[in-house]
């Protein structure tokens, strides 16, 4: 058990180095990162399409990247933008990671782009645990998946800077609580913005492109509760730590300028504060370690 855990660890350590490498390096060329989490089916890419569309009107320079397990059809729609957009196939992988969406970005990414999005594949549990050097961190769930969303998968919510919800054209005729549905978002990350939307009807449509500007212009972004580094004695603690606890024990490596709280990583930059979650404690259920995490990928299903 140890073993499989400590491989685990080892992999998202990998990872969060990788984010942090490709977030500083996006950021000295002015590139933002936003990355959308959701359910499949959540209206994602129909969000995404508006938010590009009205990128485009502003002459904003962005782009987008869509992964998925299979099929270009995310990337084909998000294409009528007309901004430029990439598909990447994982091939069955259930999440993005930092060192694979960088490898995308070379020779790709316009140098002027302003903010890249990444539509991260389909999935509230794996892709939660991995930082992919986003400025601004998204959660997306329609109304029709239901008010307890949020405590089904905490980490997913919990770790979001920006929470969105779609399809609220037809909110009445599902019977959406939207009140129910709030509060529980509060439980697992208080003080983070919620956003009603409907691509249908144009709800909200801007409010998400506003936000993800705003962060990358150096604006203060949401620190979500599990990203917060521990208060010792009234003030936080500057260094970078990853608790990790297995059989009872517990292992702590520092390293300056970082704080990761209880297996949380946090980066702490100079400025604004900007907390760019990667993984957490998961009460969704632990899958175990895909093969795949013995070999040079080092991809696992946290």
């Amino acid at each position: 058990m140890c073993r499989v855990v400590d491989l685990r660890q080892a992999v998202l350590a990998k990872n969060d180095a990788s984010a942090d490498a490709l977030r500083a390096r996006l950021a000295a060329r002015g590139t933002a990162v936003v990355n959308l989490l959701s359910s499949p089916g959540s209206g994602k890419t129909a969000l995404l399409e508006q938010e590009l569309l009205r990128a485009r009107e502003r002459s904003l320079p962005v782009a987008a990247l869509s992964a998925d397990l299979a099929t270009e059809n995310d990337a084909v729609r998000l294409a009528r933008s007309g901004v430029p957009v990439k598909q990447v196939l994982t091939d069955g992988l259930c999440h993005l990671e930092a060192g694979m969406l960088a490898g995308h970005l070379d020779g790709w990414l316009p140098d002027d782009t302003r903010l890249l999005f990444v539509e991260n594949v389909g999935n509230l549990v794996c892709p939660a645990s991995y930082d992919l050097g986003e400025t601004l961190r998204v959660t997306l769930a329609s109304v029709t998946e239901g008010e307890d969303k949020p405590l089904k998968y905490p980490t997913a919510f919990g770790l979001a800077h920006l929470v969105v919800v779609t399809k609220t054209d037809i909110a009445e005729a599902v019977e959406f609580d939207e009140l129910a549905f709030r509060a529980n978002v509060a439980q697992v990350n208080p003080g983070v913005e919620v956003i009603l939307t409907s691509a249908r009807r144009g709800q909200g449509i801007g409010a998400l492109l506003d936000r993800a500007l705003a962060a990358a212009d150096g604006a203060p972004v949401h620190t979500p509760v599990m990203a917060r580094p521990p208060q010792h004695d009234g003030h936080s603690d500057t260094r970078h730590s990853h608790s990790h606890g297995h059989d009872g024990h517990s292992h702590t490596h520092a390293h300056p300028g970082h704080t990761h709280p209880h297996d949380v990583p946090t980066h702490t930059h100079p400025g604004p504060a900007h907390a760019h979650p990667g993984r957490a404690p998961e009460h969704d259920g632990r899958a175990p370690v895909h093969p795949e995490a013995t070999g040079t990928a080092g991809h696992t299903h946290p």
